[in-house]
């Protein structure tokens, strides 16, 4: 399981983290006293701005082909071939060979459940023929019947792939994928009879998988765009492209997670990283035109609060503020009188 990091979270959450900050900068308060007497001018000053600040959210995530599923071989006979870990295998070329005959792969969602022949009708027939139309087989329509011209397309394939010439496609005679497949681990051996698993493999393209703890399931929306950094340091753009509906139950102390899964549109930027750890940044909440100093521009205050030293003309007054957001090294404040522009005290 993952581990999830806050980097920043809201006003009320940050307070002590700021606080912190502002004793190790040398600006926090004692017994109630601002770090500068009134009037005494700061070593530096820094601009009030108006600005966008952004809540995010930090989580460990794992960057990898995504899930696996199980091909199993149906039928009677002996695993002849398998393909290695990390091959890739497009429509048509054999997932494995069995008696020495290929077992191809086609595209679509249903699996050969049912033997399809002359007679048959149904959207398996469709898939069939659209699959057999896109490797180069025509002289049929391509509708939900199988009928003899199907047929003769069918024998037509079967004899490019040297295996009997039937005419009819049986359960166990392809592998269905919704598109390639990359091969993830062997789970036979040659010369092992069938009757079971024969390979697990994945998607070919990249994706972030994200553990993430329920406490941050709404910084999880479907489409949303995320930002990823790579064992290397560099950032890439990612989207989230689904949303685990079913928690996972943490072991002993663990949170309870969902599975997060994000699309990756870069994927030359990824070099040959598999299965690496990364950091996923979720955006939590936009606070757009919102007044920011600074962190290092906070006094701390006897009560709990913090203030800010303006600079004017020379002169320096100490103004009450309210904190909101902390993040990048600001902090978005809102007190009497404050205007963008204004000049406040900082750390030289």
């Amino acid at each position: 399981m993952t581990r999830t990091r806050t980097l920043v979270l809201g006003a009320a959450g940050v307070a002590v983290a700021g606080g912190a900050g502002l004793a190790a900068a040398g600006l926090g308060g004692g017994g109630g006293a601002p770090a500068a007497a009134h009037g005494a001018l700061p070593p530096a000053t820094a601009a009030i701005e108006r600005t966008t600040l952004v809540e995010t959210q930090e989580a460990d995530g794992t960057l990898g082909y995504g899930g696996t599923r199980t091909v199993s071989a149906a039928g009677r006979g002996t695993v002849t071939w398998l393909p290695g870990a990390g091959s890739v295998i497009p429509r048509g070329r054999p997932v494995y060979r069995v008696d020495n005959k290929p077992v191809p792969l086609l595209y679509g969602r249903l699996p050969i459940y049912r033997t399809l022949a002359a007679g048959t009708e149904g959207t398996d027939v469709l898939q069939l023929e659209r699959n057999l139309q896109a490797l180069g087989y025509t002289g049929f329509t391509v509708d939900k019947t199988y009928n003899a011209a199907t047929a003769a397309a069918v024998k037509r394939w079967q004899d490019a792939l040297g295996v009997e010439e039937t005419g009819t496609v049986r359960p166990g005679a392809a592998v269905v994928a919704s598109g390639r497949i990359r091969v993830a681990e062997r789970k036979a051996s040659v010369g092992d009879r069938l009757g079971g698993p024969v390979l697990t493999c994945t998607g070919t393209t990249r994706v972030v998988t994200v553990d993430l703890n329920v406490q941050y399931q709404r910084l999880a929306k479907k489409g949303a765009a995320v930002e990823i950094e790579l064992p290397s340091g560099d950032t890439v753009k990612g989207r989230i492209t689904s949303v685990g509906k079913v928690a996972k139950q943490g072991k002993e102390d663990q949170p309870s997670t969902i599975e997060v899964e994000i699309a990756i549109g870069s994927q030359h930027r990824l070099g040959s990283y598999d299965k690496a750890p990364v950091e996923v940044s979720l955006t939590a909440n936009r606070h757009n035109g919102v007044l920011a100093v600074p962190v290092g521009a906070l006094l701390a205050q006897g009560d709990g609060g913090y203030a800010v030293q303006v600079v004017q003309d020379g002169r320096v007054r100490t103004v009450p503020v309210e904190t909101g957001v902390f993040t990048g090294g600001r902090v978005e404040i809102s007190g009497s009188g404050l205007a963008e522009g204004m000049k406040v005290g900082v750390p030289s």
